[in-house]
């Protein structure tokens, strides 16, 4: 399996211009699309379509700050464990609980604007975090499998938010 960044040919960190990670992207899509195998041998054509997964896997890792920091640490040899452990500090708990209720209260009295402000705090959360996870993947590699299981909680309410912003506007 490929490094994922050496296959865009970018460097292995976290912040990453994605205008460069698109265009890569595109231009290996471009080289290993199946379509372009198609008069190719049964084995040509297997390894076109192997690649053009792990190219499409590759992207979706990278372009997502949460994931890319996972896979930043795991090339590490460190696992987040986000699945097993969940112990997070009581005032990013504490966060969490008035972000639900605040989704709560929202349901409730079908406040779209209110959702749209809890989003626009949690982008905020997420984007301090992921300036702290760069610093850390470098500095203080284990703490920042701490720091992208909080992520992983925002991107996790943010979805949930998402779609209650859309049943909401059905």
């Amino acid at each position: 399996m490929q490094n994922y960044f050496a296959l865009f040919q970018l460097p292995q960190q976290f912040e990453l211009d994605m205008a460069v990670l698109d265009a890569q992207y595109r231009k290996l899509q471009a080289e290993v699309h199946p379509d372009k195998f198609v008069n190719a041998s049964p084995a040509e054509r297997m390894q076109s379509m192997q690649m053009a997964t792990q190219v499409n896997e590759a992207y979706q890792v990278l372009k997502q700050p949460t994931s890319r920091a996972r896979y930043l640490l795991q090339l590490q040899g460190i696992a987040t464990d986000e699945e097993n452990n969940t112990a997070m500090p009581g005032d990013f708990l504490m966060a969490q609980m008035e972000w639900r209720e605040a989704m709560d209260d929202a349901r409730f009295g079908k406040d779209i604007p209110a959702l749209d402000a809890l989003l626009k705090e949690m982008r905020t959360q997420a984007k301090a975090l992921q300036q702290q996870v760069a610093n850390e993947i470098v500095a203080a590699p284990t703490q920042a499998a701490l720091t992208v299981r909080k992520l992983r909680f925002i991107d996790k309410v943010s979805e949930d938010v998402n779609q209650l912003i859309a049943q909401l506007e059905d």
